[in-house]
């Protein structure tokens, strides 16, 4: 019979990049993980991480769905027990573009996407960790939360605003046990960042980046996230941690 975890993670985004490696840590960290996504990739990251002798599933939902949400929450519930971590990692880069040609509705999908989502999943997931007596959240902001970026105003009004999020959830827990924290990384090496860089290629463009050239790989984030949900960190509250090899230094 498979015992019950003491602790059970959600992951939104966690079929691929940065969240398939913050599921696979939490696992190796003996949580048990609920990898949502759009697709089937949630899942293909809970087979690793079961192959690996973990505790993982994966789950179908659009973060932008409230109906998703608390259907993940059921699921992961029903399966491993009440959701001590949640991680709001799923987001969009959205076209790039100069603010005077973005397109209105591409800016709502962003904003849907990477502010609507993370709301909902704060929403719902701090209601059941109050009822719960406690639990830990990081939010995937990004250091596009604390420098303007042209060509992407979608992206970084949505990480700015969820930075303010991640503030305000921390004020409205205080003292109920329950502590968010925002993960706010530079370039890394996933499907999002290429896809911007080619986004701006097809316009002759180039994204200026500041500090290492390289982006970092998609591990890189995980080991943070792991320490903010972790009890070492239960002083650690509404704070920004940049994960960025120094870019945003100059």
């Amino acid at each position: 019979m498979t015992a019950v975890p003491k602790n059970v993670a959600l992951v939104t985004g966690g079929g691929g990049g940065i969240g398939r490696c913050i599921a696979g840590a939490l696992a190796l960290d003996g949580y048990a993980v609920l990898a949502v996504d759009l697709g089937d990739a949630g899942e293909e990251t809970a087979r690793g991480i079961r192959a690996a002798g973990g505790q993982a599933a994966g789950f179908r939902a659009d973060v932008t769905r409230e109906e998703d949400w608390l259907l993940a929450f059921e699921a992961a519930e029903q399966r491993f027990g009440p959701v001590t971590a949640l991680v709001n990692n799923a987001g969009i880069a959205g076209p790039f573009a100069p603010i005077d040609q973005y397109a209105v509705a591409a800016f709502d999908q962003v904003i849907s996407v990477n502010l609507r989502g993370v709301f909902l999943g704060l929403h719902h997931g701090l209601a059941r960790m109050r009822s719960q007596g406690g639990g830990a959240v990081v939010n995937i902001a990004s250091t596009s939360s604390i420098r303007g970026r042209a060509g992407l105003a979608g992206y970084v009004a949505a990480k700015h605003a969820v930075l303010g999020l991640t503030r305000a959830a921390a004020l409205d827990m205080a003292g109920s046990g329950i502590r968010v924290n925002a993960v706010l990384p530079g370039p890394v090496d996933t499907a999002m960042i290429a896809t911007i860089d080619s986004n701006a290629a097809a316009q002759g463009r180039v994204v200026q980046r500041s500090g290492h050239a390289a982006p970092i790989p998609p591990d890189g984030i995980a080991p943070t996230v792991s320490f903010l949900l972790s009890d070492r960190a239960r002083h650690v509250n509404g704070a920004a941690w940049v994960v960025d090899d120094g870019s945003t230094l100059n």
